[in-house]
């Protein structure tokens, strides 16, 4: 039996007619989490969720904004602790790792710690939805080049994070994107990444999937280019400026070149174009620079606000380890 305090741990369940699993869900985590406190977030629920969460022991809000991330939003605004467990509703994650996810969190030694499906090839076994994987591994792929860490899965919906994590994490997505965008700003803002295998299950007889891989798919890849513009404007606007140069290059080249032989400029409308993509390329190059110089003005501020978050949670855990609170 676990000696580890959990009272301090929530556990997050967004929910969308999760009446089949829920039940399951709040009992396993009640029981591998003792003390914890388990929030069911009502996301316009068609059935019995909230009545079944209820009668479990779970702490059900309703949260009428329809959307993940949404109800992520809302969850990080109104709950207060120390270690913020986040699971679905669905019994594909786990129980047994709860303690191994929230550990890193709870002893200081990580701020984000993500529940890794793939690493041990479960998720491949159960899950039989296509173009699932591949979808996993672009979006891998793409927060590798674009920001230097290699997750192992980002798309999982398993995750425990610290209180300052959450607190200074500003939710932009209303829908699936959540986890993506939770990843990438774990990475651009260097917080401390723990990933821990964990056994995934597929959905249980009855309960049925809200996620589209090609919709969801394609906003989760648009998610990725907004936080890129975000996050790392220079580089971006520094590609859009080199295409836009390349093309005028194209374009250009030769006209100069028949100018040079003949003392002739006979293509005009090539000429012109040519040139309007040069002051693309140079708009561009300007527009980097200067969202460069704002995106680490606001970067500096951002991370007083996080150093202010890291003394308040050491003061608050300093303060109930002398038992004040």
């Amino acid at each position: 039996m676990s000696t580890t305090d959990y009272s301090r741990v929530a556990v997050l369940v967004p929910c969308y007619n999760e009446a089949v699993t829920i039940g399951k869900v709040v009992d396993d985590f009640r029981r591998e989490l003792p003390g914890a406190t388990v929030w069911v977030y009502d996301n316009n629920c068609t059935d019995d969720t909230s009545k079944i969460a209820a009668e479990h022991g779970a702490k059900v809000v309703a949260e009428p904004r329809r959307g993940k991330g949404n109800v992520v939003r809302q969850m990080f605004r109104d709950i207060d602790a120390d270690c913020y467990l986040m699971v679905d509703g669905d019994d594909t994650y786990e129980p047994e790792a709860a303690g191994r996810l929230c550990a890193p969190i709870l002893d200081g030694t990580a701020d984000h710690v993500v529940g890794d499906r793939l690493s041990n090839g479960t998720y491949g076994d159960e899950n039989d939805r296509a173009f699932h994987g591949f979808g996993n591994n672009l979006v891998r792929w793409l927060i590798k080049v674009l920001y230097g860490f290699e997750y192992t899965d980002v798309m999982t919906g398993y995750r425990a994070m610290s209180r300052p994590f959450v607190k200074t994490f500003p939710v932009l997505s209303p829908g699936f994107e959540i986890e993506t965008e939770l990843s990438i700003h774990a990475a651009d803002k260097r917080f401390r990444i723990v990933q821990v295998p964990i056994v995934y299950q597929d959905r249980p007889e009855g309960s049925e999937s809200k996620l589209n891989t090609f919709s969801d798919g394609f906003k989760v890849l648009r998610m990725i280019a907004s936080l890129f513009k975000d996050y790392k404007p220079f580089p971006f606007f520094g590609i859009l400026c080199l295409i836009s140069l390349v093309i005028s290059l194209c374009l250009g080249v030769p006209v100069v070149a028949e100018f040079m032989a003949t003392r002739v400029v006979a293509r005009f409308p090539t000429a012109i174009l040519a040139v309007a993509f040069a002051g693309l390329a140079a708009l561009f190059l300007v527009c980097g620079i200067l969202l460069d110089t704002i995106v680490k003005a606001n970067r500096r501020q951002w991370e007083i606000d996080c150093y202010r978050a890291f003394d308040e949670e050491r003061e608050r855990r300093e303060r109930r380890g002398k038992g004040d609170c």
